[in-house]
C-alpha cells in the first residue's frame, strides 16, 4: 500500500474505530462507576443491535432516519458549509408531510404517498437553503443559523400541530390527523423494516454518486476546498452551495416524512425525538462520505434498539445510550487533532528516506573516486 493511500486510510477509518472504541471503554467505565458490569453492558449492546432477526429489524428502522439526517450534514459540508439543523429541517418536513391533505387530497396508492414525501422533501430542502442563502448573502454562520433555525422550526411544528392542524380526537397527546392508511409507507415483504431504509440507502449512494460521479458534485468540492480559487475559475460558488444546503435539507425533510408515513401516521411530539441530531454524529463518524454513512447509520441505529434491552435486563435508563453517544461525539471531535498527522509523518519518513539514500549515494560516489585514485597512484608507482 503506497504511503498516500495508508494516510488515507488512517484518517478515514482508523481515526472513527479508534474513537468509537474509546467511547464505548468509557461508556464501560460510566456504567461500572453505577455498580454495572462493563462487559455484560458491552455483550447486550451487541446482542440489542445485532444478536437476532428482531433486533436486526429495529437497528434498520433506526438507520433509515438517520441515514437522510446525516446527509443534511454530509452534502453541505462537502461544499465548505457545517450545518447542523437537520433537527429542524426534519420536524418540517414530517409537519409537510401531514399537512399536505389540509391542503389537497392525495391520490390513493403510491402516488399519493410519493406526494406527501416529496412535499416533505421540499419543505426541508427550502429551509436549509435558507441557511445558505444567509450564508452567502448576509454573512451569517451557518452552523450558528442552521440550529438556531432548528428552535424555531420546532416552535413552528408545535404551533401548528397543538392549534390549527390539530386532530380533535387528539386529547393528551396533540397530533394532526392521521395520513391516509393508502399513503401510508408499508413494510418491506417477509421483514419488520418499512421502506424508509431502501430511500434512505438510495439517497446515500445518488448523493455519493453525485458528488464523486459528477461534475456538479466535482464543482461542488471545488468550491469546499478553496471557495475563492473556485471563483477564480469561474464556478458559481453561491448558487452550488446554496444547492447542496438545499439537497441535504431535502433528505432530512424526507426522513420526517418517512418517519410520519412510516411511523407515526400523523404528526405529533414523537417526531422530536433528536434524530436530525444524531444525524451530526453519524456524518462525522462517516467523515462525511454519504457512501460510509451508510453503515455507521446502522452501527447508531443499533444503538439505539439496544437502549431498551439495557433498560431491562441491567435497570439503566433507556437513554443511557445517549451518554455512549455523547462520548462518541467528543472522542470523534477531539480525533479531528489527528488528521492528518499520518500524512505529515509518512512525508516526514519519506523525506528522511530520500537523504539516507542520496547520502548512501554519495558514500558509495565518493568510495569508488577514491578507489580509483588510490590504483591510479600504484600505478603511477
Amino acid at each position: 500500500m503506497s504511503d498516500s493511500r495508508l494516510a488515507v486510510v488512517f484518517d478515514s477509518v482508523v481515526l472513527p474505530v479508534l474513537a468509537l472504541a474509546g467511547a464505548l471503554l468509557l461508556f464501560g467505565g460510566f456504567v461500572w462507576l453505577g455498580g454495572t458490569s462493563p462487559t455484560e453492558t458491552w455483550m447486550l449492546l451487541f446482542k440489542g443491535a445485532f444478536g437476532d432477526a428482531f433486533s436486526w429489524q429495529n437497528t434498520l428502522q433506526r438507520a433509515a432516519p438517520l441515514m437522510l439526517t446525516a446527509l443534511c450534514v454530509a452534502i453541505p459540508q462537502r461544499a465548505g458549509l457545517m450545518v447542523i439543523g437537520g433537527e429542524g429541517a426534519l420536524v418540517l418536513g414530517g409537519l409537510a408531510c401531514a399537512g399536505l391533505p389540509y391542503l389537497l387530497a392525495p391520490p390513493a396508492g403510491v402516488t399519493g404517498t410519493v406526494l406527501v414525501l416529496l412535499a416533505s422533501a421540499l419543505v426541508g430542502g427550502a429551509w436549509i437553503a435558507l441557511a445558505g442563502v444567509l450564508r452567502q448573502y448576509r454573512g451569517v454562520n451557518e452552523t450558528i443559523s442552521s440550529l438556531l433555525m432548528s428552535y424555531l422550526a420546532i416552535g413552528l411544528f408545535k404551533h401548528f400541530v397543538e392549534g390549527p392542524m390539530r386532530d380533535p380526537g387528539s386529547l393528551n397527546k396533540p397530533s394532526t390527523l392521521p395520513l391516509n392508511e393508502s399513503n401510508l409507507l408499508g413494510l418491506m415483504p417477509g421483514y419488520e423494516v418499512h421502506w424508509g431504509l431502501v430511500w434512505g440507502a438510495v439517497a446515500c449512494v445518488a448523493a455519493g454518486l453525485w458528488l464523486f460521479g459528477s461534475t456538479h458534485g466535482f464543482a461542488t468540492r471545488v468550491v469546499g476546498g478553496n471557495a475563492r480559487a473556485a471563483r477564480l475559475v469561474g464556478l458559481p460558488s453561491h448558487r452550488l452551495i446554496i444547492t447542496a444546503c438545499g439537497l441535504g435539507g431535502a433528505c432530512a425533510g424526507l426522513a420526517g416524512g418517512i418517519e410520519v408515513a412510516a411511523v407515526h401516521t400523523n404528526a405529533n411530539a414523537s417526531l422530536i425525538a433528536g434524530l436530525g441530531y444524531t444525524g451530526i454524529l453519524v456524518s462525522f463518524v462517516a467523515r462525511h462520505n454519504p457512501f460510509a454513512v451508510i453503515p455507521v447509520a446502522i452501527l447508531f441505529g443499533g444503538f439505539g434498539s439496544a437502549g431498551s434491552l439495557l433498560q431491562r435486563r441491567l435497570d439503566l435508563p433507556d437513554a443511557s445510550v445517549l451518554v455512549l453517544q455523547g462520548f462518541a461525539f467528543v472522542l470523534i471531535l477531539a480525533s479531528e487533532a489527528l488528521r492528518g498527522r499520518m500524512g505529515d509523518w509518512l512525508v516526514q519518513r519519506q523525506t528522511v528516506r530520500a537523504e539516507r539514500a542520496a547520502h548512501e549515494t554519495s558514500r558509495a560516489r565518493l568510495a569508488r573516486e577514491h578507489a580509483a585514485l588510490d590504483a591510479a597512484r600504484k600505478e603511477a608507482a
